[in-house]
């Protein structure tokens, strides 16, 4: 009897064990899967739970009428009741409270782009993640897109598990992917890296899928424009984040190609340093008459000879430099050659910078005068504590911090202005070369055909009176028309300036030119847009084009003001401009093997022994 009693005192301690094993099965078995340990933890847990109440003494009725039994009952009543209430209301707090983003750059927070890309889908769209497990913040990132659109879900699948489905989507290297099903189509995401789903990757895929064309925008070569392709320092980094939007970059060199290329939807003219030609100003012109897009970065000191081009949209380039004296840049350790910019326009491009910062290291000031019919917004704003000055004679700045403030300047403005409804010609990429020429191969013909037509039956008195040359001056004010005319029509007016009375001959000869001609000109005709009046000719104008060259691209918006630009004039029917979406801050400070060999000395010895100096001076004198 006394052996059993012992034995019932040592069972009971095997309730806590059992509980503990329980609770650890149950826990790993839901969070991840019922595998062999659970289904052991659970198992033996619970055996262990058993065994202790019933060989513990728990079932004998003196246990549960003891006073210590049931303060034990109602102490654990109530905790389990506090639990159960906590519980819900965490479950009701996940599952339908507000979120709030406390961190500094709101990473856990989709960006306005990302918020507008996925409230615009139109059809269902799944995100699958093939994975062995769920990364909890890629879920976390799916949830925050899934709270803005139900036609957007999302499936997780293990590619080991579904081998069937991995083929279907066709991964390769280790499986870890993610992509987009949409209807019968299959959309590569990306791969999961260490940082797991990106935003930005996921944002710019919705919007390709949503888009039906890629924009394509040209970069200008030939006068020391900055480069793309990374041989140097230039605008690899903006390219790069130009494809990156699904953009089809492409470079231009109007020497060799004498017109912009039709399919263009911008033309980025990045620093130049050479003057353009007189032909390459004129192709420009002709570009942005037709509807084109265009944006002109200049740095100071630099002359590209655009002033013909700038002059017809009342814009002109001030050769000083910008000084910022309000000490805001020193904050990012800017000087006052780098004027810090926290003051934008009412536009598209910055409508949701707020007050974020940029900055332009030497800048000029754009200066604009009213032109009727052109439109021009300010877009980047100097501090108004800011004034223009000259460099000197020895290329060197004098910075006057007493100087009287002239800001706030326009580093940057925009400019729009409806699209010249004669430039058809241009705006198809046919150069004024090719138009000659061929001009001249009709008049040609069409001279020969009228002569001889009309020799037989009109007196010689009157066939001299309309030379060739005065044929020809007619056919060529033809062929300067947006199309061009049908040689019948040109044998139409000068046979009425023979005779008002065509014969016969002369109709036959104009019905087989008709016939024969014809064919030739209809494509020109049914390739003329139908809608020239809608059409915008857009411009962008920047008296700075450092600020976005590789390694000041990522710096504060200096990215976001060139790709909304370029997005903006770009002119697609579903571009959504906003900041870009958040990426992790690098926080970690690269010092020198000096500076570390000090924070070690301060840390390990001389803050410590100053701390000991100083409490033992305290106990001294307590003393």
């Amino acid at each position: 009897m006394k052996a059993l009693s012992t034995s019932r005192k040592y069972l009971r301690w095997l309730l806590w064990p059992g509980l503990a094993l329980t609770t650890a099965g149950l826990v790993a078995g839901f969070i991840d899967t019922w595998s062999i340990l659970p289904i052991v933890l659970l198992i033996v847990g619970l055996v262990l739970t058993l065994i202790s109440l019933v060989l513990g003494g728990f079932g004998y009725r003196s246990f549960w009428q003891s006073r210590s039994t049931q303060a034990g009952t109602n102490a654990l009543l109530a905790t389990v009741s506090v639990l159960v209430i906590l519980g819900i209301i965490n479950f009701l707090a996940v599952q339908y409270g507000p979120r709030i983003d406390f961190t500094e750059g709101g990473l856990f927070t989709l960006s306005p782009e990302s918020t507008a890309v996925v409230k615009n889908l139109n059809q269902p769209v799944k995100v699958v993640i093939f994975d062995s497990t769920l990364n909890p913040n890629d879920k976390q990132l799916l949830d925050s897109y899934r709270q803005f659109n139900d036609q957007l879900t999302y499936e997780h699948i293990n590619p080991i598990q579904d081998p069937a489905a991995a083929r279907d989507f066709n991964l390769s290297g280790e499986g870890r992917e993610v992509h987009l099903a949409v209807g019968d189509q299959k959309v590569f995401v990306q791969p999961l890296g260490t940082q797991g789903l990106t935003e930005q990757d996921l944002t710019n895929k919705l919007a390709q899928i949503s888009r039906d064309r890629n924009a394509i925008v040209y970069f200008l070569q030939g006068h020391e424009e900055f480069v793309i392709d990374g041989t140097a320092t230039g605008y690899a980094q903006a390219a790069a984040a130009l494809e990156a939007e699904n953009f089809t970059v492409e470079t231009l060199n109007l020497d060799q190609t004498a017109t912009v290329p039709s399919d263009a939807n911008a033309v980025i003219i990045a620093g130049p340093q050479q003057a353009f030609f007189e032909p390459e100003v004129e192709a420009l012109e002709a570009y942005l008459n037709s509807g084109g897009s265009i944006l002109l970065m200049v740095d100071p000191q630099t002359d590209p000879e655009l002033d013909s081009l700038l002059e017809a949209w009342g814009v002109s380039l001030d050769e000083q430099l910008i000084v910022d004296t309000s000490n805001t840049g020193q904050i990012v350790g800017l000087g006052p050659a780098a004027p810090l910019v926290t003051n934008y326009g009412a536009h598209p491009i910055t409508e949701a910078f707020n007050n974020g910062r940029s900055f332009y290291p030497l800048a000029r000031p754009v200066l604009i005068e009213p032109v009727a019919g052109v439109e021009a917004t300010p877009l980047l704003l100097s501090n108004a504590q800011s004034y223009a000055e000259p460099l000197s004679e020895t290329g060197e700045l004098n910075v006057d911090t007493q100087e009287a403030p002239e800001g706030p300047f326009n580093i940057g403005v925009v400019l729009t202005r409806e699209a010249d409804k004669s430039s058809n010609t241009v705006s198809e990429g046919v150069s004024e070369e090719v138009s000659e020429e061929v001009s001249e191969d009709i008049s040609e013909e069409d001279a020969e055909e009228i002569s001889e037509a009309s020799n037989e039956e009109i007196p010689e008195e009157d066939t001299e009176e309309i030379p060739t040359s005065q044929i020809d001056e007619e056919q060529q004010e033809t062929s300067s028309e947006p199309e061009v005319e049908p040689a019948a029509d040109i044998e139409e007016a000068a046979a009425g300036e023979v005779d008002n009375t065509p014969t016969k001959e002369t109709q036959e000869t104009e019905e087989e030119d008709t016939s024969e001609q014809q064919p030739e000109d209809e494509p020109a005709d049914s390739s003329e847009p139908s809608d020239d009046a809608e059409q915008e000719s857009r411009l962008v104008v920047i008296g700075n084009a450092t600020f976005a060259t590789d390694g000041l691209f990522d710096q504060q918006l200096n990215g976001d003001v060139f790709l909304n630009s370029v997005t903006w004039l770009s002119d697609l029917d579903d571009a959504i401009l906003s900041i870009r979406p958040k990426e992790i801050t690098n926080r970690r400070i690269t010092m020198t093997i000096s500076r570390q060999i000090v924070v070690i000395v301060l840390a390990m010895l001389v803050f410590p022994l100053g701390g000991l100096v100083g409490a033992s001076i305290a106990w001294f004198r307590r003393r």
